[in-house]
């Protein structure tokens, strides 16, 4: 790789790390070929990404973010996932190391804040942006069924009744 290319690397990693809710630091113990296309198609059917980058163009990167903390993970063969949902990277590369011990959750951050192993996995027990929002929705529609059904059921009994008095005298 020569210089123009580690510096577009560097460019690419400060536009990741301005536009990203999470970074997930990830150890990588010698993924197959096949495990690492389906590790990344997962990443990317989520809303996430998934780079292999050298430690010092991304320390390089991170200087002056406010991921800049991550730093001290940065060692050995490790790896970045990256999302603008905050859960999304942590789910998926939970989800993975689930799959395989070549494979390992280091840590990350989320924001200015540092979050150890842990703190990945109880990120990635919380539900997704897209769930929280079903839920609301669900929530807020809810009320408004409630209300339809209340006002529709007076109605509803009324025509019972008449029903029941029509069946009534016609026998």
């Amino acid at each position: 790789m020569d210089r123009s290319q580690k510096a577009d690397l560097v460019d690419e990693l400060k536009r990741v790390f301005t536009e990203t809710s999470v970074v997930v630091v990830t150890r990588n113990l010698g993924l197959t070929v096949a495990q690492s296309t389906d590790l990344r198609l997962k990443m990317r059917d989520a809303g996430a990404q998934f780079k292999v980058a050298k430690n010092r163009l991304a320390l390089i990167a991170l200087d002056g973010s406010r991921y800049q903390p991550i730093g001290e993970l940065l060692k050995g063969p490790t790896a970045l996932a990256t999302s603008g949902d905050p859960v999304a990277a942590a789910k998926v590369a939970v989800d993975f190391a689930k799959t395989t011990d070549r494979f390992e959750i280091v840590g990350g951050a989320m924001g200015d804040t540092l979050l150890d192993a842990a703190g990945i996995k109880a990120l990635a027990a919380l539900p997704s942006l897209d769930e929280l929002r079903a839920t609301i929705i669900g929530l807020v529609q809810a009320p408004a069924s409630k209300i339809a059904r209340t006002v529709n059921e007076p109605g509803a009994q009324l025509a019972r009744i008449f029903a029941a008095y029509a069946a009534k005298e016609a026998a």
